[in-house]
């Protein structure tokens, strides 16, 4: 016969186990498989491999060229009108974006501003891919028309007047700009007089003076790239959930609804496959049928981008370049024609997107649940092929998906994590 005493026993015995089991069923990682368990590792911050070398930039993980990369970052007289600096369209306190949905400088450009965190990680920058470094992608907007205006030789003598102890320290003696023209460049504006002459003054110049200028202009964006490259994504909600599967300890980090929108992004919603890794991008391009942006020219994608980097000047097999005879494997290889280039874009990290509105290479889509309603309906590209096909996610599905990519947004205490 049981006792009182056992029977009690028995009581706090099935009490416990009742309330293991339930801590169990508690756990983040109670309702997922241990593929399911993996990929979601898979997206978080900590699994972020060290950052890559740089091998087209032997300044690149110097201290001191960071700190003289920080404070051209920041210069505004990198301009033509004194008032850009790269930080006007980057913002440190909106992720190093602008939320414009296209970038406004000296005048608008025809994309939207690109966050910069982690993008030392990415192969290929800009929409189209036409740059294949930090350093060669920060040189781009210094003298286009529409972005800081400038020319090589304006920049070049601003070096020489307010950062030449830090330069020198950095790359070694500066040219003799004094004898060089006050603007010269090779990149024109054919509607505007003054780069016109400054075109003419760069065609003027000494071929040995041209490859000088151009040495102190790649230099420059040496600089800025190894400021860049230490600006890195903040935490975030869904990367507390992430750590803390196989605990009890994030059980309540996530709703209901993000987890299940969690669920859809890796499974039937297909996202992962290339919105994947820790920064939430495969750093590649696709065509994904957005439509074309009202008013604005014929836009390409990567169909012109891989033309525009090959022909590079500043491009890691260039001249300008640190990297040796082995290196660049990723320009030598690149895919650099096909159909499918025709309209595809980079993936975007979607590492703190909800909080970042509006959407896609020109800001055509206004809403992250137009995103997703996108991607459900799977609409035909307005040229070439896209690489959708629809997935007819219910109205709560997609509304899922939305309260996870809320996940993704920076804490707001970790934003400024990034060394200033």
């Amino acid at each position: 016969m049981r006792t009182e005493a056992t029977i009690l026993a028995s009581v706090l015995l099935g009490g416990g186990l009742l309330a293991a089991g339930l801590q169990a069923l508690s756990a983040p990682d109670a309702r997922w498989g241990a593929e399911e368990r993996a990929v979601i590792r898979s997206l978080a911050l900590d699994a972020l491999p060290p950052l890559p070398k740089d091998p087209s930039n032997r300044v690149a993980d110097d201290p001191q060229a960071a700190e003289l990369g920080r404070a051209l970052f920041f210069d505004t007289r990198l301009s033509a009108n004194g008032k850009v600096a790269c930080a006007s369209c980057h913002l440190p306190g909106r992720q190093f974006q602008d939320d414009q949905p296209l970038a406004h400088a000296i005048g608008t450009t025809t994309r939207r501003t690109m966050p910069i965190a982690g993008m030392a990680h990415s192969p290929f920058l800009f929409w189209d891919g036409r740059k294949d470094s930090l350093w060669s992608q920060a040189l781009g907007p210094l003298e286009s028309p529409v972005e800081h205006g400038g020319n090589r030789t304006q920049h070049a003598r601003l070096i020489a007047e307010s950062y030449r102890a830090t330069y020198e320290a950095v790359f070694g003696p500066l040219p003799d700009m004094v004898r060089m023209p006050l603007h010269a460049g090779p990149v024109a504006d054919p509607d505007a007089a003054t780069e016109l002459e400054a075109a003419r003054a760069w065609e003027a110049m000494a071929e040995a003076d041209r490859k000088r200028v151009n040495r102190v202009f790649a230099n420059i964006g040496k600089a800025i790239a190894a400021f860049e490259r230490r600006i890195q994504p903040a935490p975030t909600r869904f990367d507390a959930y992430a750590s803390a599967l196989g605990s009890a300890n994030g059980a309540e980090i996530l709703t209901d609804d993000e987890i299940a929108g969690l669920r859809l992004f890796i499974g039937r919603g297909q996202c992962v496959n290339c919105h994947n890794g820790p920064l939430l991008t495969d750093n590649h391009f696709h065509n994904t049928g957005v439509p074309a942006a009202p008013g604005l020219p014929e836009d390409r994608g990567r169909a012109s981008g891989a033309k525009l980097v090959r022909e590079d000047p500043f491009n890691c097999l260039g001249p300008y370049s640190d990297a040796g005879e082995g290196d660049c494997t990723e320009l030598r290889f690149m895919a650099a024609d096909g159909h499918e280039l025709l309209r595809a874009y980079k993936t975007p990290s979607l590492r703190g997107a909800a909080s970042r509105p509006p959407y896609m290479h020109a800001g055509q889509i206004r809403t992250l649940a137009d995103v997703v309603a996108h991607y459900s309906a799977a609409p035909e590209a307005p040229a070439g092929h896209s690489e959708l096909r629809p997935l007819i996610l219910s109205e709560s599905e997609r509304r899922q998906l939305v309260a996870f990519l809320a996940t993704l947004i920076p804490r707001p205490d970790d934003e400024s994590r990034n060394g200033f």
